[in-house]
């Protein structure tokens, strides 16, 4: 397993939550891995053979920003 994601921010958690929703909804397993001290943040971890296709996953939700997530997620809730 590898790094995908680092972060120690305020959103950490939430951040990583995100990054895992669009992974594994891609198909890409993922590890959450939380510190025990808090301030040490947290990190999301994948497959070294899925690293590339992940960093392109994120780097693609990352450029779609926040309204196209939320698109998303209501055409998943109401499917047609």
């Amino acid at each position: 397993m590898v790094p995908i994601f680092q972060s120690q921010t305020v959103d950490a958690e939430l951040d990583a939550d995100n990054i895992r929703g669009v992974l594994e909804s891609n198909g890409i397993a993922s590890v959450l891995e939380t510190s025990p001290v808090a301030s040490l943040g947290f990190e999301v971890f994948v497959a070294r053979a899925d690293m590339e296709r992940a960093q392109a996953l994120i780097a693609e939700a990352l450029e779609a920003g926040p309204e196209a997530a939320a698109e998303a997620e209501a055409e998943s809730e109401n499917p047609r």
